[in-house]
This record gives structure tokens, sequence and C-alpha cells, in this order.
């Protein structure tokens, strides 16, 4: 269940009320400059129960984020419109808060595999087939800490045509359906004694070879992609 999150003016002094409780909404810090350079827009913020331990639930604040340039240009060529790319970033609280001489390190085997369950299914959700987990791997953020990555293959399927997800092109009635392979990662660990996920998804293929469109602004490929979905993942505090 998703909290209304009160507007202020600094989001980090924001509040959410849940069963009559007024909590404090504790946002991620994330590289708002490089965002906005990328052409990145925020298009949701949450508070919200993402799971539930014994004793106690988890609530995640999270910034959500869609390439709105890449997604105005596939609509601008072929009348698509649907996000292709999205990055997140999301700080973890506990209702009601850890025990003392309970670190987050003592839990962090039952929020993660909680958070790769959900990431999953929230690719799936999302309209992405055949997800499924893969490789493991470490990374440094820019503070220093490391964290687990974990990479999710996936697909999607479209008519480049405008025509529905069953393959149908529109006008035509003849079947022209295309899969474009989606990588996702996750990447989940502690700073300053609290969770932070964060991770996103994209085409590992250029778009304009899946439309077959001569359009610059979808040239971009897997490497770029992933490179700057990575960035963003180390630079979020």
């Amino acid at each position: 269940m998703a909290y209304p999150v009160a507007p202020q003016a600094n989001s980090t002094d924001r509040t959410y009320k849940h069963e009559g409780y007024v909590h404090p909404v504790m946002m991620p810090s994330v590289p708002e400059e490089r965002l906005a350079a990328g052409g990145w827009t925020l298009v949701e913020e949450t508070s919200e129960t993402r799971f539930e331990l014994p004793t106690m639930r988890v609530v995640a604040h999270t910034r959500l984020y869609e390439d709105a340039e890449l997604r105005e240009a596939v609509r601008d060529r072929v009348g698509i419109d649907r996000p292709w790319r999205f990055f997140f970033a999301t700080r973890l609280a506990f209702r009601p808060s850890l025990a003392p001489g309970i670190g987050p390190a003592m839990v962090y085997s039952t929020v993660s595999s909680e958070a790769k369950r959900e990431f999953a299914a929230d690719l799936a959700e999302r309209g992405f087939k055949d997800v499924s987990r893969g490789r493991n791997q470490r990374m440094r953020t820019e503070t220093g800490d490391r964290a687990s990555l974990t990479k999710y293959d996936a697909s999607y399927r479209l008519d480049p045509a405008g025509g529905d997800s069953t393959g149908e092109r529109s006008g035509t009635g003849s079947g022209d359906r295309r899969t474009i392979p989606v990588t996702g990662w996750l990447a989940i660990w502690i700073h300053e004694n609290a969770f932070r996920l964060a991770g996103g998804a994209y085409p590992e293929r250029s778009l304009a070879g899946v439309l077959d469109v001569a359009d610059e602004r979808l040239d971009s490929g897997r490497e770029t992609y992933r490179e700057e979905l990575l960035d963003l993942i180390r630079a979020v505090r």
C-alpha cells in the first residue's frame, strides 16, 4: 500500500500518515543534476510497506524516474507510448525501528531476498515477459559502500507499427511481433546504518533498429544504457 506524501519545500522534511501516526519521509539522495541532464523525469515519490517481517513492517521511501526523452522520441516516430527505461532509488525504514543492539546487517539476508523477489514482480507488472534472475556481483558506490548487484533478464513484445500487444498490426491484421530483450539491475547495500535499494531496466538493443527508423535519439544501445544506469546507482545515498 502506498501512503500519500505531504508536499513540503524540502523532501527530507515530508511526512506520511499511517494508522493515525505521522512518520517522517526519508527519501534517498539521488544525483538530480545528472538525471536532469540525461533527460530523466521524476514520475513518482511513494512511501509504502513493501513487505513485513515477523515483528515489523519494512517501509520503502522511493523515487522513480523514467527516460522521458526516449519515450517522447519513440512516440513521435511510431506512436508507441510507454516508458522504455526506468531508474529508482529507495531508502528502507523499519516500523517499529530495529531494537537496540540489532543492526541492519542482522536482517540483511531476509531484506535482500524480499527485495529481489519484489523487483522481479515489479518488472512483470510493468509488462516485461520471461523475467529471470541472473548473476550476482559486487560494486562500490560513490560513498565507498559495498553493494550487492543482481542482474535480471526479461523481454518486451511489441508491434512496431502501433498495434496491440497481441502482435496484430493496426489496419492490416497481419502478425508482426518483435521482441526486445531487456536487462534489469538491482543493487542492495547499507549506507549510514540504513538500507538502500537502487536499480532499473533498459532495452538491450537500439530502438532505432528494432523499430526500423532513422533517429539519432534512438541509436543508443546496451553499453550506453548499462553504464548510465550503473553510474546513477552508484551515486545514490
